[in-house]
């Protein structure tokens, strides 16, 4: 098997934290520049990570590859509500990418433009029901869906783009994670 991304990538991360023990090869590219882009071009057309190589089979998107191999590997079953708090993470995560991009558009993330207030609102709306979730115990096993919370709240933080002060259980819980094996070898910093 063969996982192409980008060290930063959250949702790579969230892959290789995942599959940490299995045997895999991981091609690290900077999908941000000229040669970056034309290698990431001949593995997906959608010219989005991660994508995953296993044996003819090409599969894109996290969640995709996460079933597959979940599948092949036989690991971990998730129930509804587990896969709820995946797509809110999800959400959250596409949020603060377009908040990224826009940034690095030179684009001012306080203009009042349809779209980074629809992003505002994800984001306003979710980390408080994630804060909650944190709480009551949804993610206290290293399972996909918690792997997933902290690439997503790592990625945050790496990127300095929020203040978490306000959401103390999801900065504790992101904090708890760091000293796993897994977690230092796949920091992008």
């Amino acid at each position: 098997m063969k996982l192409i991304g980008s060290t930063p990538s959250p949702y790579v991360r969230r892959i290789r934290l995942w599959l940490a023990g299995e045997d895999f090869e991981f091609l690290d590219l900077n999908i941000y520049s000229e040669e970056g882009r034309k290698v990431l071009e001949t593995y997906t057309p959608a010219m989005k990570i991660p994508v995953l190589i296993d044996g003819e089979q090409s599969i894109f998107d996290s969640r995709v590859i996460y079933r597959h191999l979940n599948a092949k590997l036989n690991k971990e079953s998730l129930t509804i509500d587990q896969e709820n708090n995946l797509s809110l993470i999800d959400n959250v995560q596409d949020s603060f990418i377009i908040q990224l991009m826009t940034q690095r558009s030179g684009i001012d993330l306080n203009s009042d433009m349809l779209i980074l207030n629809l992003q505002k609102d994800r984001i306003n709306n979710t980390l408080p029901l994630l804060e909650e979730k944190v709480k009551g115990g949804e993610f206290d096993q290293w399972q996909y869906p918690a792997i997933c919370l902290f690439s997503l709240l790592d990625w945050i933080s790496f990127r300095e783009l929020f203040d978490f002060s306000a959401y103390p259980a999801l900065e504790q819980f992101r904090q708890n994670q760091l000293t796993r094996s897994s977690v230092e070898a796949t920091d992008p910093r």
